[in-house]
């Protein structure tokens, strides 16, 4: 009998008894039964729903950020630890930057993750726990950028004096921008960049962050002009406000700017860690604008004090000098005086000049006269030279014919006697010269060979071609 015959009899009231039924050997449970995995995502899903929104207090610990950008880690007090969990979307938007040891507040929602049976926290919101809890990070950053050096006075750079461009990063909507525009009209105008960011709040640090790279980063290329100063700037808040001038990312930027950082962050009491890094620091963002420019009348009025001074200095120069020169002339008496004396000198120096000139060309002259009276008129010379060269020429003439038959008559004997000596004419009364290959004459048998070509020269240089049999 199956259960449905038993709820069927029991309707009609017609249940057999015991010993008719016959029993199933299997018991039968009233426990439902699951898999593994759908007890883990029934357990998740009963997570999500109980504790759907929690705020968790507790001090962060094993963080680890994976390849993915994904944040994992514990938060933990000192009875119990717990799993957390930031997804990369949300961690960047986070307004504290989670820390090693650091307490906070964590906001979000319980889950587990199936796989490992581990419960954990997935974070939507952080903030730190108490006003104390943020002093003391702040202070522990301050040390570790400070060990750096990112704070030496040595990396700061001096303001110029007169910036023909000032960079603003600050809100394009508050108080502070209008503040500092209207400073620097009445102090000396200058060309202002406003670079707009958030000064507090999510993704606040990034942009300021961008905002002084993107200004050391301009180029005359892009059409706009480089600062030659940077301010950063916002008004006053509490501690958290002033995060974002306090992120490491921002304080770096300031540090490695090569551009002039005057930081105005919050009133005069506020202090935030870029007032450490920037090159100097203002007590408001007033007093920025204070700073980065001069007060052009103060200008003038100094440069009119000076040009003043200039000229009574000169004027005194010039009439010092003046009188040493009047000194100076009374000692050198009259010019015209000295000038009549040495004008006379000239004139009787010139009187003796010309007689001396006079006296020496006469006593020349005569002595010229004296010498031509006893020399030999040059024709006369000339006369005598042109005999002597001819009678010479006819003389060398005679030689120079008597030299040339001795010499035409010896050349004839030696010609004659060269040609009765000459081998050659020995060959005009049937005698022969006989050359081996190289042209040297054969003078006996023994310097041939058998197939020896030579040659044979006979008379008038004719010649014939053998070989030795």
């Amino acid at each position: 009998m199956t259960p449905d015959d038993l709820f069927t009899a029991a309707e009609k009231n017609e249940i057999p008894d015991k010993t008719s039924i016959k029993t199933e050997e299997k018991p039968v449970s009233n426990v439902a039964e699951f898999s593994v995995s759908d007890l883990a995502q029934s357990l998740k899903k009963t997570l999500e729903d109980t504790y759907g929104h929690i705020r968790v207090r507790g001090e962060l610990s094993g963080l680890k950020v994976a390849a993915s950008g994904h944040l994992y880690g514990d938060i933990k007090d000192e009875n119990a630890n717990v799993n957390i969990v930031c997804w990369r979307g949300t961690l960047g938007k986070l307004s504290v930057r989670p820390e090693e040891g650091m307490e906070v507040i964590v906001t979000g929602k319980v889950s587990s993750y199936p796989k490992s049976s581990r419960y954990q926290i997935i974070i939507e919101k952080m903030e730190l726990a108490g006003e104390g809890a943020l002093l003391k990070m702040l202070e522990e950053r301050r040390k570790k950028l400070a060990k750096e050096g990112l704070f030496d006075e040595s990396r700061k750079k001096p303001l110029p004096l007169l910036p023909g461009v000032i960079g603003v990063i600050t809100s394009p909507s508050g108080a502070v921008i209008r503040d500092i525009l209207h400073r620097l009209k009445d102090r000396f105008p200058r060309h202002v960049l406003l670079w707009p960011v958030n000064v507090q709040g999510q993704g606040a640090a990034q942009q300021i962050t961008s905002a002084i790279e993107g200004f050391n980063n301009l180029s005359p290329n892009l059409g706009v002009f480089k600062p030659d100063l940077l301010i950063v700037a916002r008004g006053g808040g509490s501690l958290e406000d002033l995060m974002p001038f306090n992120e490491e990312n921002v304080v770096r930027a300031v540090a490695n700017s090569d551009i002039p950082v005057i930081s105005a962050v919050g009133h005069e009491t506020d202090t935030t860690l870029i007032d450490h890094a920037a090159d100097l620091r203002a007590p408001t963002p007033t007093g920025a604008a204070e700073m980065a420019v001069p007060v052009r009348l103060q200008i003038h009025t100094t440069l009119q004090n000076h040009l003043e001074r200039l000229t009574q200095a000169m004027s005194r120069h010039i009439s010092e000098q003046t009188n040493h020169l009047q000194l100076q002339a009374a000692k050198l008496g009259d010019p015209s005086r000295l000038l009549d004396t040495k004008a006379q000198n000239l004139d009787i120096l010139e009187g003796r000049l010309h007689s001396s000139l006079k006296s020496l060309i006469h006593t020349h002259h005569v002595r010229l006269k004296n010498v031509t009276t006893n020399m030999t008129h040059p024709r006369h010379l000339l006369e005598q030279k042109t005999t002597l060269t001819r009678n010479l020429e006819q003389r060398l003439t005679q030689s120079g014919t008597r030299v040339m038959l001795d010499k035409k008559n010896q050349l004839s004997i030696s010609a004659r006697m060269l040609d009765t000596l000459s081998p050659k004419a020995v060959l005009g009364r049937g005698y022969a010269l006989v050359y081996d290959e190289t042209g040297q004459i054969i003078r006996t048998s023994k310097n041939v060979t058998k197939d020896q070509n030579i040659t044979i020269e006979l008379a008038n240089d004719d010649k014939l071609d053998a070989k030795i049999r």
